[in-house]
């Protein structure tokens, strides 16, 4: 394969930790409940709608009007939202901070993230201004695992998708990013992406004279 010369990264899940359960464990008395109302009414699908530009707002209202008997649970989801936004995930931060060292590679990161919500993560984690250029899916109004969300970063950086790495915890935007012929990375865990990068010839730490 091509050299590689660029590293995307995901945030959530794969730099940053975010998860509604640490709201809705507060809310529900069981896990089971909390899980069928996570599953059945504030679904992923839902939420990746927001993503992509959906106002909160309307997502919000729409949603409780067709459950009411959710009304009060569906309005933590955004009410709450900051609450569910959890820290740094330090390990791959400290990864990450070891490929800016290196200074071999341009960085940057593809997110799916409501644009509303997405001011409260660059004001709370100062590793995102280490990138080289970051794209969130709710100011593009499309998000992955679609073609023309990962081409417009690809375009907007002039990225050549045989020189890159696209790392993310979920597998179908993995497979969405190898599609257009980049190479893909399923994150699992700080270690994990580390030997996988390291096997596919990334330099890691400070850069040689």
């Amino acid at each position: 394969m091509a050299t590689i010369d660029s590293i995307i990264f995901d945030l959530g899940g794969v730099l940053i930790d975010w998860n509604p359960r640490y709201v809705y464990r507060d809310i529900f008395r069981t896990e089971e409940e909390m899980e069928w109302f996570l599953q059945h009414v504030t679904t992923t699908e839902w939420n990746e709608n927001q993503d992509a530009g959906y106002p909160l707002h309307k997502a919000t209202e729409e949603l409780a009007a067709r459950h009411p008997e959710w009304d009060k649970e569906i309005r933590a989801f955004y009410g709450r939202w900051l609450e569910m936004l959890g820290d740094a995930i330090q390990e791959t931060v400290d990864l990450f901070h070891e490929l800016k060292q290196a200074d071999h590679y341009r960085l940057y990161a593809l997110t799916n993230w409501s644009a509303e919500l997405f001011p409260h993560a660059r004001e709370r984690f100062e590793f995102l201004k280490w990138f080289n250029g970051i794209v969130v899916s709710g100011e593009e109004k499309t998000r992955k695992p679609f073609p023309e969300f990962y081409k417009i970063l690809l375009d907007r950086y002039h990225l050549d998708p045989g020189k890159t790495i696209f790392i993310d915890d979920n597998l179908k935007n993995v497979k969405g990013a190898e599609v257009l012929g980049i190479t893909g990375i399923h994150f699992h865990n700080a270690q994990q992406l580390k030997e996988e990068l390291q096997r596919l010839g990334v330099r890691l730490g400070p850069a040689s004279s």
